[in-house]
């Protein structure tokens, strides 16, 4: 099996925290030299081990956030 290769071009944010110190976060992730992409997962605090995760092209984070916004009332979990 090839070997994965990732660059963390930018750290956009911490999403949450859990009780083992790894946080759930938002970056721009280069996997195997590739144009950088949105990248949702939980990593270690060095940032060496990750869990799954999912990656999003520009247009996949713009529906996102589209959908995300035009969500209505009812739908939220309070």
């Amino acid at each position: 099996m090839a070997e994965i290769t990732y660059e963390i071009t930018k750290e956009l944010g911490v999403i949450s925290e859990d009780a083992k110190g790894w946080t759930k976060e938002l970056n721009l992730i280069s996997w195997n030299e590739r144009e950088p992409k949105f990248d949702i997962r939980s990593w270690n605090p060095d940032h060496t081990r990750m869990s799954k995760g999912i990656s999003l092209t520009e247009e996949e984070m713009e529906k996102l956030v589209e959908l995300f916004n035009e969500r209505n009332e009812e739908d939220t979990f309070e």
